[in-house]
């Protein structure tokens, strides 16, 4: 599954201003002393007997807050900040200060261990850095929980580890929080892929991650309506929930507001050539290369229809129990568009394949071997 770049925030947290003693109990002032020796042990001890022994201590709590943090040990600091700001907001500034110190501090090393869990040389390895990736987003979040930008991180490095079902969940929040186009690529990509995984063994189920993932990328298409990518999921979930009909009004419409939209034809393209009607796609796959002769999604496809359609051919041939060569004519007409789609990807076995399936049928014996030759050495 595709993904997008992992993102670097950066965010300069002036050191802690320890005020000054007066006034203080002896467990603050040791615990700040102690902070300024970076002796976090002994500081947490006093600052514990501080708010034992004056739980109003709001000034007590925004320092043990800061001793967590130094520790790292990011819920107690949490759970201490919060409780300093449920006494008073005297420290509050100090305390937004501190949260985006962190969140920057555990959003950067996310990216750090993401990156070096894609370039590991081994899988234990990948494991390993996308965990403490995770563990970092996670408590990114949990510090700073509007920041868009981290849960678009945590979804991609959940991607990369391939942990497609805990994905979901920072894709959802992308999608609330600002209609990003790859939080609905994504999470209809995953549900797509979840459908037809389970369609070998549950064909109800299947067609529920069908309806979700039509769901989420319908909605993604009123936001980002001409994004290819998110078409062609659509139309391929809509063909898996068996609503090809649904799916071919709404392309079909998409064309008539949008005649010159690629995208638009190309998908209406697969929906027709899905219900095999052959001529009707072959007009929206010509037109779609005919806005754009490089297409080459499109250039495939009217070469697949040529292709399914010379075989329908020959098939109802055979059942009236007829000899014809019409079929041919639809092989021939595929032969260009394949040859071209072979200059763009000739390192692609399948299209070898098939080209030389082609060749066969048009009796090009000598073109036909060397396809398959190409192809064998290819796989």
């Amino acid at each position: 599954m595709q993904q997008s770049k992992i993102l670097i925030v950066l965010f300069l947290f002036i050191g802690l201003a320890i005020s000054g003693f007066q006034c203080s109990s002896t467990e603050l002032t040791s615990a700040k002393l102690y902070l300024q020796q970076k002796n976090y042990d002994k500081a947490l001890e006093s600052l514990l007997k501080e708010v034992e022994k004056n739980p109003s201590s709001d000034e007590g709590y925004y320092y043990l807050g800061v001793v967590y943090g130094e520790k790292e040990n990011y819920d107690k600091m949490l759970e201490a900040y919060d409780k300093s700001l449920e006494i008073s907001k005297k420290y509050a500034q100090n305390i937004s200060d501190s949260k985006k110190y962190y969140w920057a501090n555990l959003f950067n090393r996310g990216v750090a261990f993401y990156q070096r869990g894609i370039n590991a040389d081994n899988q234990d390895s990948n494991k390993v850095y996308f965990d403490k990736s995770i563990n970092s987003f996670h408590y990114a979040i949990k510090i700073q929980p509007d920041s868009s930008d981290t849960y678009k991180n945590l979804a991609f490095v959940y991607m990369s580890d391939e942990n497609y079902d805990e994905a979901i969940g920072p894709l959802k929040e992308i999608i609330k929080r600002e209609h990003e186009l790859d939080g609905y690529r994504f999470l209809g990509e995953i549900y797509y892929n979840k459908g037809m995984i389970a369609q070998a063994e549950d064909s109800i189920k299947a067609v529920g991650y069908f309806n979700q993932a039509i769901e989420v990328l319908e909605e993604g298409r009123k936001y980002h309506p001409g994004d290819s990518e998110l078409l062609l999921v659509l139309s391929n979930s809509y063909i898996g929930a068996n609503k090809i009909d649904i799916a071919i009004d709404a392309f079909k419409e998409g064309v008539i507001q949008e005649p010159e939209n690629k995208y638009y034809r190309y998908n209406y393209g697969v929906l027709l050539l899905g219900s095999e009607e052959y001529e009707k796609a072959e007009e929206q796959f010509l037109k779609a290369i005919e806005i754009d002769p490089e297409y080459q999604n499109a250039i495939y496809n009217i070469a697949v229809t040529y292709v399914r359609w010379g075989t329908h051919i020959n098939k109802e041939a055979e059942e009236r129990g007829e000899m014809s060569s019409e079929y041919k004519e639809k092989y021939k007409a595929a032969l260009p568009y394949l040859q071209k789609v072979i200059e763009a990807k000739e390192d692609d076995a399948a299209m070898w394949e098939l080209l030389g399936r082609v060749y066969t049928v048009l009796d090009m014996q000598k073109e036909a071997t060397e396809a398959f030759n190409k192809a064998d050495q290819l796989r």
